[in-house]
């Protein structure tokens, strides 16, 4: 196994929807020994630290729920990114997934200085397609992919350097999609992969095809890990749970074969709501899925206690 350099990157943000507990979440992953697991399998580790949002001289929105919190985090993010990709393979541990409306644009800039195109994994619940315009609830974590892909609505972030077409977008996990997102993601081509089809036809296939797009492109892959894409029943700390999600093992597995494919550039781990949680089991969780991404083998694995 190629030995990386890793750069955890804590990303306290909880200002993408109105339930507060993912700025938890940073410490939650360090407590859980994120950093030992990655360590022991030979990686090269450094904790950067938690990044704060940048100051954003904007007034609240009437809708949308922290507006400027989310842009100040955007400006942040995408600059991180930049700045640390170069070094090794970022892992931005969240905060809620609105933080991918940074990390993804930073990537895509990153990757568009390299002369390579820029494309991302969601495993999630949701499609997160929305548009400040069309989100019904206001929280902006439902609104990163819509924006890192260009869509209309987002005059007050930051203009994106790089825009990731949708059909360089790929999604697993779906169950909760509003049937308008669903349009425009299909008229679009992203790959949809929702747990109807999973359930039919296994998470392998998906998976694989997508990641043969990236290789075919000679692209970079972003992976965004939601705990919301893992069902409730074995990842309770998230506040948008969704039954019918993917077991551990499916999960495991998908981790296997990114890491199989060498492809990975760069990791969100979001959505992980420390307040939520059953004696840390989902941190855990989410610590073991992040290992088998970074190599660690099924024979590998540690007996957990709870």
């Amino acid at each position: 196994m190629d030995n990386k350099t890793l750069l955890l990157t804590g990303v306290p943000m909880d200002a993408g929807k109105q339930r507060q507990g993912c700025r938890m979440g940073p410490d939650a992953y360090r407590v859980a020994g994120l950093e030992q697991a990655l360590r022991d399998l030979g990686h090269t580790v450094t904790d950067i630290g938690d990044i704060q949002p940048d100051p954003v001289d904007l007034p609240e929105h009437p809708h949308l729920f922290a507006l400027p919190e989310c842009i100040g985090w955007t400006r942040a993010l995408e600059r991180t990114a930049q700045e640390i990709a170069h070094q090794g393979v970022p892992i931005f541990m969240g905060g809620d997934h609105a933080l991918s409306l940074g990390t993804v644009a930073g990537m895509a800039a990153h990757a568009d200085q390299m002369g390579r195109p820029l494309f991302v994994l969601w495993l999630d619940a949701h499609s997160d397609f929305h548009t400040p315009d069309s989100t019904g609830s206001g929280n902006l974590h439902g609104t990163p992919v819509a924006y890192f892909t260009g869509q209309p609505g987002f005059d007050a972030f930051p203009a994106l350097t790089k825009v990731v077409p949708t059909n360089r977008v790929g999604m697993i996990g779906l169950r909760s999609v509003d049937p308008a997102e669903r349009a425009a993601l299909e008229k679009d081509h992203a790959m949809l992969a929702d747990m109807r089809s999973i359930d039919e036809h296994g998470i392998k296939a998906p998976l694989i095809a997508f990641l043969e797009k990236v290789r075919a492109a000679n692209g970079l892959l972003h992976v965004s890990l939601d705990v919301d894409f893992l069902d409730p029943a074995i990842a309770p700390a998230v506040g948008t749970t969704v039954p019918g999600g993917a077991t551990e093992r499916e999960a495991h597995l998908a981790m296997e074969l990114l890491h199989e494919s060498g492809l990975v550039s760069s990791l969100d781990l979001v959505e992980l709501n420390p307040f939520l949680d059953e004696r840390g089991r989902t941190a855990k969780l989410m610590v073991d899925l992040t290992a088998s991404l970074m190599g660690r083998r099924i024979f590998d694995r540690p007996t957990r206690s709870f």
